[in-house]
């Protein structure tokens, strides 16, 4: 089993704002997902062909490997071919350290060790690349959920500040570049810092509330970083910041005022995430033994299957039902599905002509969202109704 640091960099963007999660958090199972193997597994895929290509894994050893990831169950077709753009990005910054010092350095999946700043912190590097004056990391994130920016990013600073503790006695470092590689959201972030705000960054910020953290002090606080906190559900400080909706004031008229809908619309999203959670929480506990005062568990609904779909669609022909009549037409797999069965870029050069994406459906967002505002509401509306 991988080691795991108390304060990890991966969760630094939660501690670093609510310092007591941390001890909150201990007090619950670990779990884990199909999604995070699949990352392990493409984090896999992206490590040996980085040292394949580098010259630290022999072509043998390399064919190996990469036949035992091909027969892990959650290998796709596509895989490859996402994590081909972090590979050329790790790549291309190599290429650019070298043309700038002959004997600039790489490491992949490099243990870093931030313990001067994080009590007993440490994390992996997926790709570091260094050279005089500048040092490059890079981080491959393969979910596809939630796009995540490079500046200002807790876990790359972090892994920085682990860096130029195991190599700025080789380098004199001045500047330190961070860049996320997300393939399957087709996104690539970068952010740079110098080393000289950094290490006051760490001073100042960092250390004394990873202090707090790592003791289970400070104060609890709810925000967008409580999304994959193990205590959200138990969590008071999310309880009360979500109730807050219910204790909103409304002005003394029978309609509500564009203001008022403004407001509800800022906490509603996460309101129905937090209910969510605990209505989910509950069923878990209360398929354990726990009981709720007023709540019972029943069976939900469920669809009729056919117990031997061969049985069945062997009687219905004997009966004079032709098989146009019992069988669904023929239906090509979803772009999603296909590209998982063929491979992106096969698919995009075998039919690449024949796929389209049609207008997205009108979606209110806050105002920092980084995508464009619809110019024409007429345009919106039109769109809405085709879709």
């Amino acid at each position: 089993m991988a080691e795991h640091a108390l304060l990890s960099a991966s969760s630094s963007h939660r501690w670093l704002r609510c310092p007591p999660c941390v001890k909150l958090e201990q007090e619950l199972p670990e779990k884990t997902s199909s999604y995070a193997a699949e990352g392990t597994l493409a984090h896999e895929l992206g490590e040996i062909n980085l040292r394949h290509n580098l010259g630290e894994m022999t072509t043998r050893t390399f064919n190996s490997r990469l036949k035992k990831i091909q027969k892990n169950e959650l290998f796709t077709a596509d895989m490859p071919d996402y994590v081909e753009m972090y590979i050329d990005t790790c790549m291309e910054k190599f290429s650019e350290a070298k043309a700038k010092t002959l004997d600039a350095i790489f490491r992949v999946e490099q243990k870093l060790d931030f313990s001067e700043w994080v009590p007993e912190g440490f994390g992996t590097g997926d790709f570091v690349t260094i050279a005089d004056g500048t040092m490059e990391i890079c981080d491959l994130k393969y979910g596809k959920g939630i796009p995540v920016s490079a500046e200002g990013n807790p876990q790359m600073r972090l892994y920085a500040l682990g860096a130029i503790s195991e190599f700025s006695f080789l380098y004199d470092i001045e500047n330190v570049r961070m860049t996320i590689i997300q393939p399957r959201l087709d996104i690539i972030s970068t952010d740079e810092i110098s080393v000289k705000d950094l290490l006051e960054w760490a001073e100042k910020v960092l250390k004394p509330t990873a202090q707090l953290a790592f003791k289970g002090e400070g104060e609890f606080k709810a925000g967008e970083h409580c999304g994959f906190c193990r205590a959200k559900t138990i969590c008071k400080a999310r309880a009360n910041k979500n109730l807050e909706l219910a204790r909103y004031e409304f002005r003394t008229t029978d309609t509500l005022s564009e203001k008022d809908i403004a407001d509800i619309l800022g906490k509603a999203e996460e309101l129905v995430k937090w209910a969510k959670d605990i209505q989910d929480y509950a069923l878990e506990q209360a398929l354990q033994g726990v009981s709720y005062r007023g709540w019972k568990i029943v069976e939900g609904r469920s669809n009729r299957k056919y117990k031997d779909i061969e049985k069945v669609a062997e009687i219905l022909l004997t009966n004079e039902y032709t098989e146009d009549k019992i069988y669904k037409p023929k239906e090509l797999q979803g772009l999603t599905n296909m590209e998982k069965i063929v491979g992106k870029k096969k698919l995009n050069e075998l039919i690449g002509n024949f796929i389209e994406k049609p207008p997205g459906k009108p979606t209110l967002v806050v105002e920092s969202d980084k995508r464009p505002e619809i110019s024409s509401i007429n345009s919106a509306i039109q769109d809405f109704q085709e879709v």
